[in-house]
């Protein structure tokens, strides 16, 4: 085999070639002027590139690109920028303007921190400063994307945009002590969509308004162009079973008329004359109110906890689709935008019955709550703490009221005088119940006794027990307030947690409900057996005893169960008032009622002439007829 021998030669040869190419690269690179060039030509075309892909997202039905001819580079060429809008639309062509942009401006007052997003041009964060959850966390009535605040566009060559998916352009001015928030949608510096907003210092309410210049020729303002305001519901407090109660969407119509959405479940409708919209939490609501009623709206509402689950984010998801006015083609909307407590006090400073939207009761029972409870408790709460202002204010209440268990306790007391005399009716009469029914009456009616004397003040108390019912889980005062064990009077009192979840119960134990049951139950025991012993024996009378005796039972039991996630503040009114209506009952009966003297009454009464009213008359006349009738019908079938 050969062996290979080192070659000079070609070593010298790979040197020269090598030592060419580098000569041949170095005559060939650019000049300064050249790599300026180069540079600029590389970003227009980085620049032309980006701007094609914000419009692609901006128009997704159109599909465009820009073409090579339009470049953005060669934007100064005004012929070829006409040609670029004309090519993109007016909206799609402001995407590609500087301003169009990601990011958000902030923007603080004394009450709230907000964030307008320049993509939209709305909130995209809404926070209560001087409020937390019960989680401790700052109250969040925007945040992450739960809320979208969108226009839709026809525009004049038939397509649709969407404000939600277009840039706007942020710019904060002052005016005066209040902050002014101008997002504007440009298509040049004369053509633009704005929105306004003018926060003061220290009111929850956001002045906001729509208007546009110079787009009357872009939009096509004779189709029906929306305003869709959709918000999921953050969930603030420890139950959101309760407070998903408490969460609802209420609207006033022109004329101060007030509806709302169904409570549970699933709704929508169609309504017409719409004054302002309430997104209503259970402490805490976002409300659009308009200076011109929306002459109609569509609104829907969809429950989100249908699974009671403790650990969701949402409570419900509200839905607004407003038609936006246009004049000339051209939007000038005025509205005002409330984020702020769900609370009677902050609410009326505001000239719109916005305080209308907490569901007080209707009719007499939030006159009674409007009128009465809050101006009370609020005295009261002004000096004491508010678990003692809910005692003083029970006591108070059930001292009025002390007047209607004495007429009922005076009403049972004389038919347990007359029993023995109405059991010698019933069973000198037992063939014949017409008659029976006669004689009842017409003992009672000179004896002044009659059932109808005990139920009556008994329906008197009904509106106030109602309005309470109202008035405990809306109270925004309670709200975070502690009393005793109970941390906050506005949530349920857990003393244990379970390791488990009842049906119904949940998975805790509270203790003012269990002492309201306990006081319930001897209540009714005490107030049964003092009516059974009132009651004449008759037929079917077994029945009714059992009945009332199981009422006893279920009545505390149904307190213990369904007030186990109610509002501890209510619970704490039922265990107080109940130990009232106790003590109450035991003065009358020991030291007030005497059974002899009321007997020895009755005796008067009867030697009395007794006129009959109106309807007492109608009643005798009506059982006298029918008693003729069924002796006529006895005699025909002998």
């Amino acid at each position: 085999m050969e062996e290979k021998k080192f070659d000079l030669n070609s070593i010298i040869g790979f040197v020269l070639i090598f030592g060419i190419l580098l000569f041949m690269m170095w005559q060939n690179q650019p000049s300064p002027e050249e790599i300026a060039e180069q540079e600029k030509q590389a970003q227009i075309e980085a620049d032309k590139k980006a701007k094609a892909e914000e419009v692609e997202k901006t128009d997704e039905a159109t599909k465009v690109t820009v073409a090579e001819d339009y470049s953005v580079g060669n934007a100064n060429d005004s012929l070829k920028v006409e040609a670029l809008k004309n090519k993109l639309g007016a909206f799609a062509y402001a995407s590609t303007l500087p301003s169009a942009s990601e990011g958000h401006t902030s923007v603080n007052t004394d009450v709230l921190d907000l964030k307008f997003s320049n993509k939209g041009g709305f909130l995209s964060e809404v926070i209560l400063k001087q409020f937390v959850d019960y989680d401790s966390i700052p109250i969040a009535l925007i945040q992450n994307g739960n809320e979208q605040f969108n226009i839709t566009f026809p525009t004049a060559d038939n397509r649709i945009l969407n404000t939600k998916d277009l840039y706007f352009q942020p710019s904060v001015t002052k005016n005066g002590a209040n902050t002014v928030v101008s997002m504007k949608l440009k298509v040049s510096e004369s053509q633009f969509l704005e929105y306004r907003y003018e926060l003061k210092p220290d009111e929850y309410m956001v002045d906001f308004s729509i208007r546009s210049e110079g787009l009357n020729k872009v939009v096509n303002s004779s189709q029906e162009i929306n305003l869709d305001w959709r918000l999921k519901t953050f969930r603030h407090d420890q139950s959101i079973t309760y407070e998903n109660r408490y969460t609802r969407l209420t609207y006033m119509f022109e004329g101060e008329k007030i509806d709302k959405l169904a409570q549970a479940g699933d709704d929508e409708e169609l309504i017409e004359d719409a004054r302002w919209l309430s997104y209503r939490q259970h402490f805490f609501s976002s409300i659009l109110v308009a200076n011109k009623p929306f002459k109609k709206a569509t609104i829907s509402s969809i429950d989100l906890v249908k699974d009671e689950e403790v650990d969701s984010i949402f409570t419900k998801e509200f839905a607004s689709k407003l038609p936006l006015a246009f004049t000339n083609g051209e939007a000038d909307n005025n509205f005002q935008l409330y984020f702020g407590p769900t609370d009677s006090k902050v609410l009326k400073q505001y000239d719109y019955d916005l305080e209308e939207s907490i569901p007080f009761g209707w009719g007499i029972f939030g006159w009674i709550n409007k009128q009465l409870f809050i101006p009370l408790f609020s005295f009261l709460s002004g000096f004491l703490p508010y678990g003692i202002a809910i005692i003083v204010m029970t006591v108070l209440i059930k001292l009025l009221m002390s007047f209607v268990q004495y007429k009922q306790f005076l009403s049972q007391a004389k038919m347990k005088v007359l029993k023995p005399e109405l059991d010698a009716i019933k069973e000198k009469y037992k063939d014949n119940k017409m008659k029976a029914q006669q004689e009842t009456m017409a003992l009672q009616n000179k004896a002044g006794a009659s059932p109808l004397a005990g139920c009556l003040p008994g329906l008197i108390q009904l509106p106030v027990f109602y309005a309470l019912f109202m008035f405990f889980p809306t109270a925004f005062a309670l709200r975070q307030k502690s009393f005793l064990w109970a941390d906050d009077l506005s949530s349920y009192d857990a003393i244990a947690q379970l390791p488990f979840k009842i049906p119904l119960y949940g998975d805790h134990v509270s203790l003012f409900p269990i002492l309201a049951a306990i006081a319930i139950f001897f209540y009714m025991k005490m107030t049964t057996g003092q009516q059974m012993a009132s009651q004449p024996t008759q037929e079917g009378m077994p029945d009714m005893s059992k009945m009332m005796k199981y009422m006893i039972y279920f009545s505390p039991i149904l307190m213990l169960v369904f007030f186990n996630q109610y509002a501890s503040g209510l619970s704490l009114y039922y265990f107080i008032s109940n130990l009232i209506s106790i003590g109450i009952m035991l003065v009358i009966k020991n030291y007030i009622l005497d059974e002899d003297k009321i007997h020895a009454q009755i005796q008067v009464n009867k030697t009395k002439p007794k006129k009959q009213n109106k309807f007492q008359k109608k009643m005798a006349t009506m059982m006298e007829q029918a008693e003729q009738q069924k002796q006529a019908q006895q005699k025909r079938k002998k």
